[in-house]
Order: C-alpha cells, then structure tokens, then sequence
C-alpha cells in the first residue's frame, strides 16, 4: 500500500495511526499541496490527501481510508457493540469540527477573532469532558477515535511550548486522556521528526493573530 500524504496533514495522521496499530506496512509519499502533482488528480478527484493506494485501487477520504482498514485489518479499532460503535463515530465527526476550529484559530487576523476561536475550542474539549471513561476514550482499549482526537491535540502540544493556551486547563479526565494518548506508540510515529519545526513555520508564516502571538 502507498499512503499519499502531506507532511503536516492530521487526517493522514488518521490513517497511517490506524495502519500503525494494525501493523499494515505500506509507504508514505510526502507531496507537496501547493504544488500538486498531475497523477494525484488523475487518483483522487478530490485534490487532497490522505489517498491510500491498494493494488492500483486509490482511496480517499480519511474516513473512508479508516473504515477499509477497520474492515480489512484493524478490527479492534472499533467496538464491537453496533451501538458503541456508532456512539464513536459521532464522536469522531465532533473531533473533526475541533480541526475545522483549529484552523479558524490559527487563521484567526485580529486578537477578538482569535479568543473567540480559542473560546470555541474551549466549549468543546468541555463538551467532551463527561464522554471520557479513561484512561482512554471507552477505557482501557485504544480505539480510532482516540487517534482521531490525538491529530487535533498534537497541535496544542506543538503550540503550547511556546503560548499556554489552556485549551484542557482544569478538565482533569481531558488532560489525563490528552497526556496519555500523545504517548501511544502509533500516535508518535504518524509524524515525522520535524514535524514541531514545520508545524511552528507554517504557523508563524499564516499572517495571523497567533503567527504573531509566537513570533
């Protein structure tokens, strides 16, 4: 399998923590999205990344990438009770709104749009607060949602090095579930080493309230 992927994307973090966790080999090709090449179009109509290439068949989607996986490789990834199954899917559809407000805080031009995207962030990690059995989302078992929520807090670990932010501060099952998700094996290995020093260029050159705030 090929993984076409985008070096500071967290919905190729999805799937190559799926493809991790299950022990599927495959190799990822880095792309650049500024300037993308003619066969990732002639793949994915989409124009994004991930694109996961099977045999010739491509992919796309992370979500999509995910469940083929789920069904194909990693079932343990998912409960096996039809209800629990479906309870985290919606909760995997709420993490992706927390990367959707991610990116409105580091777009953020002005210091009242930025604390009303941090405001929102906020709501949400408090929204997900009560939802968490710990130590991981359900409890003891690792689960795709838990790596959902990993690519969007990854962000913070990066950010909040530099400008506490304070995004989890006094939600105790968020902060321990945070702690103890960054440290899972897969969620470490889906980026590269560098990828804190691209993370900070990219933010810091987005000409924003927070490229500003850091540099």
């Amino acid at each position: 399998m090929r993984l076409i992927s985008h070096k500071l994307c967290p919905y190729v973090q999805r799937a190559a923590i799926v493809m991790l966790e299950a022990g599927v080999p495959f190799e990822r090709v880095d792309i650049d999205l500024g300037n993308k090449p003619d066969w990732l179009l002639a793949i994915s109509p989409l124009g994004k990344t991930p694109v996961l290439d099977v045999d010739g068949t491509a992919l796309f989607e992370s979500q999509v990438i995910a469940e083929y996986l789920y069904e194909t490789a990693a079932p343990a990834l998912h409960p096996a009770n039809p209800l629990a199954r479906a309870r985290q899917r919606s909760w995997i559809e709420f993490g992706s709104t927390l990367l959707n407000a991610i990116a409105g805080l580091y777009n953020a031009p002005d210091t009242a749009a930025f604390e009303a995207k941090r405001a929102e962030i906020r709501t949400k990690f408090e929204r997900i607060e009560p939802e968490i059995a710990g130590p991981f989302f359900e409890g003891e078992q690792f689960r795709l949602i838990d790596g959902v929520w990993a690519t969007a807090m990854r962000y913070f670990d990066v950010i909040e090095a530099q400008l506490p932010l304070g995004v989890t501060d006094g939600l105790p099952r968020t902060s321990a579930w945070r702690d103890r998700i960054m440290q899972r094996p897969s969620v470490q290995a889906a980026v590269s080493e560098q990828y804190p020093d691209l993370l900070m260029s990219f933010l810091r050159a987005r000409n924003s309230e927070l490229s500003r705030l850091l540099s």
